[in-house]
């Protein structure tokens, strides 16, 4: 029954405990015998081989449990921001979210704008404070730091028993209930007389909270009406369903110390797939909105939010049913691509095992394999009712390397890897730049893009070394000139002969170019035109200071002459390729490079050190905004500057900062750096 499920999404920064909260969980509810260790790299959720050598989650990982008659769905995403638009991607198959927040470090950014995602998906939460085991962790500070950096009223339901080392157990405010862990077996026992004061104060703020949920009941206990316990529980769930506040919980997920609350607080206050809003989209053909609610009894609709790519399995893809019931060994339609899918096996996820199931509805989440048309993101559905859902954006890819193959010959290899590789990551992208050659890979960051490297040699056995991309520069002119360009030849027989007068002249930065026929009195036939124009067009493909592009220039060709036997259009092509060299020897040509705009997000007190790294890169400061704690500093920084940013903000944040990168437009290099690219780029051709 789906009034049983549940679905739960793990989100935070990188090294608050997400994965180790979801070993917990699968060890108490009995899933797994052993309880895995990441440090071992033997955690059920974090299994791929690159996850296991950076004890770190680079993917989100799927798995059930079931605890005292509910079955939950879990995703452990990954809290780095190399790997966080798979967390965006698969979040949207949740229906609520435990927010892991490390009781040592507080609310990092990353943990801000998993946070913020949930928020952009209208996702209950819950915030579990974890690690409260550890040397400097500390409760109190952990929550006001919480309730400084989010927008959301927040709600304690439970108290610490001890502190780091001697941290033992929780009480559980609402019931008044202590207990204490042994072994990760909590034991009922009495609340400590030191907590007793606190514990009776934040009882009284916590009904009153829990009563603002529901406006008869805040009336009845404004009028000094006691309210019953099952009352004020379901007051809890609704707020909590309602997002009109946020429950905090506590413990230590190693220890196994209030998981096992927190897995009762799931299936008591958060959604099943039945309590959540209706989905919405739009129908692909008419274009008006819709709304599927999330019922058994309605028409299928699902969203693939994941893709896995296997060289030997072929690819699976994810999905999240939202409405209606999905058979194995049938068809759906996907609206994304309007095509009809047949598929057979219906595969739950459980780590890195998998499980056949006969059917599913509204709130599982299952993988089918070997699908021809249907990639992440798109929707399904059926065909009688079709609909495309609304989805969230895809982050720009911050930082690019050049891709360079070990061994001669391996290029044909590489690029189908790294389309693979692309179906299973849209947040990398492949690109040839037609500059410089460079087969580019990009991606959320170096490590982003190492970790793909690494997974290319052993799912594909490709071996690749990466270099720092070359920086696509641009030239251009700043003077208007007039010139000639005349091509004569004469050999045996028909000669050669094209003439024209051309006048260039600058435009605006991104105006490209601009051809303009003023040619009177057929001085110039009409058929010889557009040769000229070709030939200025590919001789401007190779610039004069550096062969880069030339671009944002007029070209006006206003007179010229033919010869009645000689002229052809080749010749006239030479003549515009000849006008363009002379005139670059005149029009004062200069070097572009391209600027990006930058939004860096970091805490206040890096904002100084920021700004001055930003001054050393040749960045231009465009304004500064605050949200929550941190501080987004955007600016315009020219790409040269800033190819191998990730590592260095990495470095100067102590892993607390995170940034958003986009191409804005080209600007002149200043001359005393642009005579040192010229150099470079003559000595590489010669």
């Amino acid at each position: 029954m789906s009034t049983n499920l549940r679905n739960i999404g793990l989100i935070a920064h990188g090294g608050a405990g997400k994965t180790s909260l979801a070993e917990a969980i699968l060890f108490k509810s009995g899933v797994i015998t052993r309880q895995g260790r990441v440090e071992e790299g033997n955690t059920a959720m974090d299994f791929e081989p690159e996850e296991i050598k950076r004890q770190s989650s680079m993917g989100t990982s799927f798995h059930q449990y079931p605890w005292k008659k509910h079955e939950i769905y879990i995703m452990d995403t990954p809290g780095d921001q190399n790997f966080f638009a798979d967390t965006r991607s698969c979040l949207q198959g949740a229906d609520a979210c435990v927010v892991v927040i490390d009781a040592v470090d507080g609310v990092k950014v990353q943990t801000q704008q998993a946070w913020d995602l949930a928020e952009e998906l209208l996702l209950p939460k819950v915030i579990f404070i974890n690690k409260l085991d550890r040397e400097r962790s500390d409760f109190q500070r952990t929550v006001d730091d919480a309730a400084a950096s989010f927008e959301s009223k927040l709600l304690l339901l439970q108290l610490p028993i001890g502190k780091e080392d001697g941290f033992q157990g929780v009480v559980d405010i609402l019931n008044k209930k202590a207990y204490i862990y042994e072994n990760g077996q909590a034991k009922q026992t009495d609340i400590p007389a030191d907590l007793a004061d606190k514990v009776e104060s934040e009882h009284e703020a916590l009904i009153e909270n829990v009563a603002e949920a529901d406006d008869k009941l805040l009336e009845r206990y404004l009028e000094g009406e006691s309210l019953s316990n099952e009352e004020i529980h379901k007051a809890l769930r609704i707020g909590t369903i309602n997002r009109t506040f946020t429950p905090v919980l506590c413990g230590c997920a190693t220890k196994n110390i209030g998981v096992d609350l927190l897995m009762d607080f799931v299936n008591e206050c958060m959604p099943a797939p039945e309590d959540c809003p209706a989905r919405k989209g739009i129908n692909p053909v008419s274009k008006e909105a819709i709304v599927r609610e999330p019922k058994a009894d309605a028409p299928f609709s699902g969203l693939v939010i994941k893709t896995i790519s296997d060289p030997y399995a072929g690819r699976l893809n994810v999905l999240r049913v939202f409405s209606g019931k999905l058979s194995a060994d049938s068809f759906f339609y996907n609206a994304s691509t309007q095509t009809k899918e047949r598929f057979g096996y219906l595969l739950q996820l459980r780590g890195k095992e998998q499980k056949q199931l006969p059917q599913v509805g509204p709130g599982a989440i299952v993988a089918v394999a070997k699908l021809k048309e249907t990639s992440t993101g798109h929707s399904l559905c059926d065909e009688s009712a079709k609909m495309i859902f609304d989805t969230v954006a895809i982050p720009n890819p911050l930082i690019s390397f050049a891709v360079v193959p070990v061994s001669r010959g391996d290029e044909e290899k590489i690029i189908g890897a790294l389309a693979r590789l692309v179906e299973e990551d849209q947040s990398l992208k492949v690109d040839r730049n037609q500059d410089t050659k460079d087969i580019l890979l990009s991606g959320m960051g170096q490590i982003h893009i190492e970790s793909a490297v690494d997974k290319m040699k052993r799912k594909y056995n490709v071996n690749v070394t990466l270099k720092t991309p070359k920086v696509p520069y641009r030239e251009t002119l700043k003077k208007k000139v007039r010139v000639q360009g005349r091509h004569k030849k004469q050999t045996g027989g028909h000669g050669q002969f094209g003439d024209c007068w051309v006048v260039f002249e600058p435009l605006e930065r991104g105006a490209g170019f601009e051809f303009v026929d003023a040619i009177v009195g057929g001085v110039v036939p009409k058929t010889y035109i557009p040769a000229v124009e070709k030939g200025i067009i590919e001789a401007s493909a190779r610039g004069a200071l550096a062969g880069f592009p030339t671009v944002d220039f007029r070209a006006t060709l206003d007179f010229g002459s033919y010869h009645t036997v000689d002229s052809s259009e080749m010749a006239f092509k030479i003549a515009g390729s000849l006008a363009y060299k002379k005139a670059m020897e005149e029009a004062q040509p200069t070097l572009l490079e391209p600027i990006m705009k930058i939004a860096i997000t970091v805490p206040e007190d890096c904002t100084g050190d920021i700004m001055g790294d930003l001054n050393s890169r040749r960045g231009r400061v465009l304004g500064m905004d605050s949200k929550g704690k941190n501080q987004i500093v955007e600016a315009h920084v020219p790409m040269a500057e800033i190819l191998t940013y990730a590592p260095d903000l990495n470095s100067m944040t102590g892993g607390r900062g995170v940034y958003t990168m986009e191409f804005s437009h080209y600007d002149e290099v200043p001359s005393h750096l642009a005579s040192k690219v010229i150099e470079a780029a003559k000595a590489e051709e010669e």
